[in-house]
């Protein structure tokens, strides 16, 4: 295990103890890189040379076009949580099945997972829908613990449906692209919702009371008036779905350039809401500084740990430790995803993504795993740590919005489905990676020998005899190179 030396695990364990300390967990990475990188000058384990790369990694931070895509993401979600989207979705769905069992709880996943397509940030669905849909559930005698699991459970879908900013992270970490990961994470996306809605259904078999339909005279009469009211808040969805996952999924824009449109079709339902006002602009700019800023600082510490760390050979004791783990591939990913969700009670998923995946990645490769199989899978591990007590932020916020007659045990009770829930999920996607990989098999494929390149020359084209003439020298018309015999070093003739 220390066949590497003893400072690479003392660097893990110095972060650790940081963490646990509660100190902010940009200037922890960074301190602890930076510490243990004058220890290893010192002892002369680490050479200063590696420090000279610090300036131009924080360079390529800032000018990482892709990490543009958090703040206009961020943005548009910020907006669409304030612009009224939510409630329309809300109320028309909520009536549409407000009829029978469960009813409301189906309206709350399904608008949920809309919201995530159209957010990518937990705290813009959570909030919202608790808001929302809380007081009613409870006030028509749904149970306190499945009410509240289900809006938190709603939420946290937002991690894996594209445009999450998980993936968006995790893509850049992996050095995989945005479009590949959000693809991998359709398969996941889709059975995570039906999870959900099959517990739903079998709870609504199994525990009626615990989820009553709504009464007729709140819920109305089943008509066309209600249909189109549905619609009408579902097509503008729809719509900026397309501008978002569409135009990056058919390559007509990158993610950064999907995010602006975002931003452009989230003001433009915020005006169709009467709601587009400077006072909202001015929170959602807030709100999206605070966040990017966040993003960027630690990436900045994790930059210093990271490179101090891989200069310690930290880098090759992870592979070292790990790759021993019996069972191949599949114990690795058991074992990683064990240590990520251990790791969630405590960290955020920031954190993990910038500190955790780079020192795993190495080794997932060198097992053969799909790097974007490896990321949709930790983004899917990830959600439990907006879920499980006692740290999980789902939890906090719907505390922060939820009533004194909601008790603090009934959230973190009514949590522990829906963490379960999500593990089966993280299983399936470990020993049926098709359910990633299938969508990247039906993406467009490019055929290498389709492709030729013309390079224009002197006479028209340019064209390259093969090379090996004589005394191996390449012969290219109009350019006299000296035979490779001529030159210095090399071997006389016959020799």
């Amino acid at each position: 295990m220390f066949d590497f030396g003893y400072i690479p695990p003392a660097m893990f364990l110095g972060m650790v103890i940081f963490m646990l300390y509660g100190f902010p967990v940009a200037f922890s990475l960074a301190a602890v890189g930076l510490f243990f990188g004058i220890i290893g000058i010192i002892t002369g384990h680490f050479s200063e040379a590696f420090l000279q790369a610090l300036p131009l990694r924080f360079f390529g931070i800032v000018s990482n076009d892709l990490l543009l895509a958090i703040p206009f993401f961020t943005f548009m979600g910020a907006v669409l949580e304030r612009c009224g989207l939510a409630e329309d979705l809300l109320e028309g769905t909520g009536k549409l099945f407000g009829g029978i069992p469960g009813g409301l709880a189906y309206a709350v996943i399904l608008v949920g997972a809309v919201l995530g397509a159209i957010t990518g940030t937990v705290a813009a669905s959570v909030i919202t829908m608790g808001v929302i849909s809380l007081p009613i559930m409870l006030r028509y005698g749904y149970s306190p613990r499945l009410a509240t699991g289900v809006i938190a459970a709603s939420g946290t879908i937002t991690q894996v449906i594209p445009p999450s900013l998980v993936l968006v992270v995790l893509a850049d970490q992996l050095g995989r692209s945005v479009g590949d990961m959000y693809l991998g994470a359709i398969g996941p996306s889709i059975l995570q919702v039906a999870i959900f809605v099959l517990f739903i259904l079998v709870m609504s078999i199994v525990r009626p009371k615990s989820m009553p339909p709504l009464p007729k005279e709140i819920r109305g009469d089943l008509d066309w008036a209600l249909l189109a009211k549905v619609l009408m808040g579902m097509v503008p969805s729809i719509v900026l779905i397309f501008l978002v996952l569409g135009t990056i999924f058919m390559g007509l824009a990158t993610p950064t350039e999907a995010g602006a449109l975002g931003v452009v079709g989230a003001m433009a339902l915020a005006a169709l809401h009467r709601r587009l006002t400077w006072p909202l602009i001015r929170e959602a700019m807030t709100s999206t500084t605070h966040i990017t800023s966040m993003v960027v600082m630690i990436l900045v510490g994790s930059t210093c740990f990271s490179l101090v760390f891989q200069g310690m050979d930290g880098s090759r004791w992870i592979e070292h430790m790990l790759s021993g783990i019996p069972g191949g591939p599949v114990g690795f990913l058991i074992f990683v995803n064990i240590f990520i969700f251990v790791l969630a009670f405590f960290l955020d998923f920031f954190e993990i993504a910038f500190i955790v995946i780079p020192m795993l990645a190495p080794v997932a490769s060198s097992l053969g795993i799909d790097l974007i199989w490896f990321g949709v899978l930790i983004c899917v591990n990830m959600q439990t740590s907006f879920m499980h007590p006692p740290f999980g932020f789902a939890l906090f916020y719907l505390r922060s919005i939820a009533g004194k007659e909601v008790k603090t045990s009934d959230i973190y009770m009514g949590a522990l489905p829906w963490v379960g829930m999500q593990l089966i999920l993280v299983a399936i996607v470990i020993f049926w990676p098709q359910s990633v990989t299938y969508w990247l098999d039906r993406s467009p494929k490019v055929d290498p020998s389709s492709i030729k390149i013309e390079v224009p020359g002197f006479g028209g084209q340019l064209g390259l005899p093969p090379v090996g003439g004589g005394n191996g020298s390449p012969q290219i018309p109009g350019l006299s190179l000296p035979p490779l015999n001529g030159l210095p070093g090399a071997p006389a003739p016959g020799k």
